[in-house]
Formats: structure tokens, C-alpha cells, sequence
């Protein structure tokens, strides 16, 4: 119950979790589109003046002619980002530019080869751009060097930064990790930001040696869900409930608490059922499980499921299987003694061979009785082994002492070999009915049954095959020795009356009227 309410509450607490991986996922995508956006606006820029390089260079032999002149300042006016052409020698001294102005500009960075031969670009400061501005440079001819001016980013300062969030920055770097521009807070890459609390974005520009970084707090943008958020928590309520709704429903139809349960086994609600065990050679009745119901007094059946493991884990487990003993006692008495081959194998559970008093208990309730104890058959299950404990062979040593047997239930659904079967001292196997399923209309060998059943001959125990449904099934283990049998083919679990008008109908069948005891003529 208290892991169901926990699980109930999950969806709530993975709201914000679940919100916030797609924040991020959805702002580290725009985040990378605005600084592809930048990072085109860059390209855009120097590919422009490349062209006009270009064209000024295929114009014009000889430089700083009136032809000259004229064909950059008609590059200039032709061109939005085109800002200014200038000719200077390697020594920064000026031969001409544009408008006959004399260009001051002041380098932030070294000079960086474009991928081109003979061009390199470099950030500088121009007294009348805000931002910093590309330098494109070729040569002509040895002495002198062709330079164009173009704008860092193609936008002002103030509309970028009207674009960014607020705690949020965009910086410009070259390809040696110089950073030539910043816009916004340029606290986010100073080494004291993490991953959790920013969402970061990069590009280059193209094949330039420019890189593009920018950040926004990851706090300012998640603000922005709000409405987003109170949705999602809304539904995820409307989940939680529903959730805990079916988990109470379910609790309370499935399982039962230990007062209920030792209220129950008090009350000797805990009815045993009796499944018949069937010689499949002869059709004689040669046994049966006892297995447990629960009946309420209102006449509602709780089914095993809801309650065995927990009176296992409880301990309840063993008042339950003495309750069993004790009713068997009474319900079979006069059938053990009709039928004096006639074995009754009950379930026992790990917290019997812990607590050691079972083999007292089994010789005070049957000690004296109509029942004989070579005729009880105790089970253990191979899904909780028992170990290798001293006390749970002293138990085993004991059941056999008074002359029950032992049978290991569930047989090839745990991890028992032939060497633990045997220091155990099991007496019968149960083949459990997921391997009996394996057999279909038409089969001839099944090796994982084939195998259990060599396994038990090695062992020289007696073979039961349970929740044999199909006449296949029957026939097929017949052909292979193994000789007893229960399942539905035969018949459910039986009340003690029914079972009792069955075993008596064929035992009855099976031997001359005139040998019919008492409780055969009493019956007809």
C-alpha cells in the first residue's frame, strides 16, 4: 500500500523534471538557431566583400588611380555591408581609400589566413561602427595591400541586445579562442556558470576562422513555461489520483491485512480443497493435494493469491497449516482407513523447516488418528529453496522418522539439481504445469520434461505431473512412465464431501461390492 501511494504521487514529482529536460531541449534548439543566424550574418558579410574584392581587383590593373577611385566607391554604394576600401603598404601606411578619407581603425586581433592564398582577415575598431569590423586583406603587387571594411555582425548593438534575454550573452571569437566582441552579461562563460544553469549554443562561420558562442540562463527562459507548467500539473494530479484511487481499490480487493488473516484462521475460515491425483494407467484414485480457501462467513472467496505469500512472510503461514491438518483429520479420517493407500500431501512452507515444530505437530494431530502417517505427503517448493540448514534437515529427518514422505512441489521452475534433490531425501517430484503445457496434440518428445522425468528415475522417485488439462497431455506423459497425475482433465479442487463422493464412486468401481466397507454402503 505505501509503495502504491508513493508511485501515485510520481507523476507530480516528474512534472517539473519533465518540463525542464524539454525546456532545454526546445531553447537549446533556438538557441542554436539564433547563433546560426549569426553566424550567416557573418559568412553573408565577408562573402560580399570578397565579391567586391573581387570585382575592384578584375577592374582595375593599378591601384589608387581616378578609375580606382571610382570603382570602390561605386562597390561601396552598391554593397549594405561594404563600409570601406583601403590601399596601404605592410607598414599600416595609407596610399588612398574611398571618398579620399583617411580611415582610422585599430586592430583587436592578429591576422588570420581566410583558407584563400594571400587573404587574411582580422577584427578592428572603426571609429564610426559601434561593433567591431572584419579587415579583409590581399596583396597587389609586392608593396601594396588591399583591404575592405566590412561590419562584425550585420545589426546594431542595441537590437542585439534587445534579442537576448536578460542575463543572457552572445560573444564572437576567433579560431585561437579570442574573444573579439560581447553582448549582454558576460558572466555566463567567466568559469563560474554550469550546464544545469545556462543553456549553451556554438557555430562557426563556415570555413572562416569565426566562432559564434551564446548562453541564456536557463531560469529566465524556463519562466516563460509558467503557463505550460500549471498544465501539466493540473493533469498530473488528475493522474496521481486516479492512480491512488485504483491502488486503494486494488489493495483493498487483493490483499488482507494480518488481523484480517489471523481473525480468519481463528474463525476456521481457511476451508481446505482437495484436487484429486489420478493413476493414469488403472484410473484409480491414489491421492490428493490439499489446498488451501479462503471463505468468508458472508460467503465471499478470497483467492490464494491475496493472501499466501503474506501469511508466509508473516508467519501466519503455520497456524494456517495446522488449521489445514486439523480439518483433513476429521474430513478424510474414515476414507484413510477405507482407502489405506491413499495419500494426502500438504503444503508446507520455509518457515516451517525454520521453526522445527512441525514433525511435533504433525505427530499430535495424527498421532492416534485414521490417518495413517504413510499416507501424508509433504510438499516443499522448488521457487524457495530451502538451503542447506541443519535445522531443515532435522525437520526432513523427523517427517521421515514417522514414515510421511517428502515431495519437492514446483519441480523445474527454481535452480535445484540432481545433487540437492538428493541430500534433501525427496521422496516424490511434481512436475510443474509450465512444462506440462509444453506438450501439444502431435508431440513426441518434449526435452526439458523428458529430462525432469530421467531426472526422477535417477533419483528413484515417484513422479506427479500436475495441471494436466488434455487428453495429449496424459497419453504423452502414460507413454513415458509417468504414471500419477492431477489437473482439470480429471477434476478441480473438490470440497470435502464432493471429494469424498468421488473417491468413493471409483474406489467402488474397482472392487467387488461384496468387499464394500461400512462407509461404501453408507454412501449408496
Amino acid at each position: 500500500m505505501l509503495l502504491g501511494a508513493m508511485l501515485a504521487f510520481v507523476p507530480i514529482a516528474a512534472v517539473d523534471h519533465l518540463l525542464d529536460a524539454y525546456v532545454r531541449v526546445k531553447e537549446t534548439d533556438i538557441a542554436g538557431r539564433s547563433v546560426a543566424a549569426v553566424t550567416r550574418s557573418i559568412e553573408t558579410g565577408v562573402a560580399d566583400a570578397l565579391a567586391s574584392l573581387d570585382r575592384i581587383s578584375a577592374e582595375n590593373r593599378s591601384t589608387c588611380t581616378p578609375t580606382f577611385l571610382a570603382s570602390i566607391e561605386r562597390a561601396i554604394e552598391a554593397s549594405f555591408s561594404l563600409k570601406q576600401v583601403l590601399v596601404e603598404n605592410s607598414d599600416a601606411v595609407q596610399y588612398c581609400a574611398a571618398f579620399g578619407r583617411t580611415v582610422r581603425y585599430s586592430p583587436l586581433s592578429a591576422a588570420l589566413p581566410t583558407g584563400e592564398e594571400g587573404e587574411t582577415i582580422r577584427v578592428v575598431s572603426m571609429g564610426d561602427i559601434a561593433l567591431p569590423a572584419l579587415q579583409i586583406s590581399r596583396s597587389s603587387g609586392s608593396e601594396r595591400i588591399v583591404s575592405v571594411f566590412v561590419p562584425l555582425i550585420g545589426a546594431t548593438t542595441e537590437g542585439l541586445e534587445r534579442a537576448i534575454p536578460a542575463g543572457g550573452m552572445i560573444r564572437v571569437l576567433l579560431a585561437d579562442g579570442n574573444p573579439v566582441a560581447t553582448i549582454g552579461d558576460p558572466k555566463p562563460f567567466e568559469g563560474r556558470a554550469s550546464a544545469d544553469q545556462f543553456i549553451f549554443s556554438q557555430g562557426f562561420a563556415g570555413q572562416l576562422p569565426i566562432k559564434v558562442e551564446s548562453a541564456v540562463p536557463f531560469a529566465t527562459v524556463r519562466a516563460g513555461y509558467a503557463d505550460l507548467d500549471v498544465s501539466f500539473t493540473v493533469i498530473a494530479c488528475l493522474m496521481s489520483a486516479a492512480f491512488l484511487i485504483l491502488a486503494i481499490h486494488s489493495v483493498r480487493h487483493s490483499r488482507v491485512s494480518g488481523f484480517e488473516l489471523e481473525r480468519a484462521i481463528a474463525r476456521g475460515e481457511m476451508r481446505p480443497c482437495y484436487q484429486p491425483v489420478i493413476n493414469l494407467r488403472t484410473g484409480e484414485l491414489v491421492g490428493c493435494e490439499v489446498l488451501c480457501r479462503w471463505q468468508k462467513r458472508s460467503g465471499e472467496i478470497v483467492s490464494p493469491g491475496a493472501f499466501i505469500d503474506y501469511a508466509e512472510s508473516s508467519g501466519l503461514a503455520i497456524p494456517m497449516t495446522l488449521s489445514l491438518m486439523q480439518q483433513v483429520k476429521y474430513d478424510l479420517g474414515e476414507l484413510c482407513t477405507l482407502m489405506p493407500e491413499l495419500k494426502i500431501s500438504i503444503n508446507l512452507f520455509e518457515g516451517h523447516f525454520r521453526d522445527g515444530s512441525i514433525v511435533e505437530d504433525v505427530q499430535a494431530i495424527f498421532g492416534g488418528s485414521a490417518v495413517d502417517f504413510r499416507q501424508l505427503v509433504f510438499e516443499i517448493t522448488e521457487r524457495k529453496p530451502l538451503g542447506n540448514s541443519q535445522q531443515a534437515h532435522s525437520v526432513i529427518a523427523g517427517l521421515h522418522a514417522l514414515g510421511a514422505r517428502l515431495a519437492m512441489d514446483d519441480a523445474g521452475t527454481g535452480h535445484s539439481n540432481l545433487a540437492y534433490l538428493q541430500t534433501l531425501g525427496v521422496d516424490v517430484i511434481k512436475i510443474d504445469r509450465v512444462f506440462i503445457d509444453m506438450i501439444k496434440p502431435g508431440t513426441t518428445n518434449v526435452p526439458v520434461l523428458d529430462g525432469l522425468i530421467a531426472m526422477a528415475r535417477d533419483l528413484e522417485c515417484e513422479i506427479v505431473a500436475e495441471g494436466v488439462e488434455t487428453e495429449a497431455q496424459a497419453l504423452y506423459l502414460r507413454a513415458h512412465g509417468v504414471l500419477q497425475a492431477q489437473g482439470f482433465i480429471f477434476s478441480p479442487a473438490l470440497r470435502a464431501e464432493a471429494f469424498k463422493e468421488l473417491a468413493l464412486a471409483l474406489h467402488q468401481a474397482t472392487i467387488p461390492p461384496s468387499r464394500t466397507p461400512g462407509l461404501v454402503a453408507d454412501a449408496a
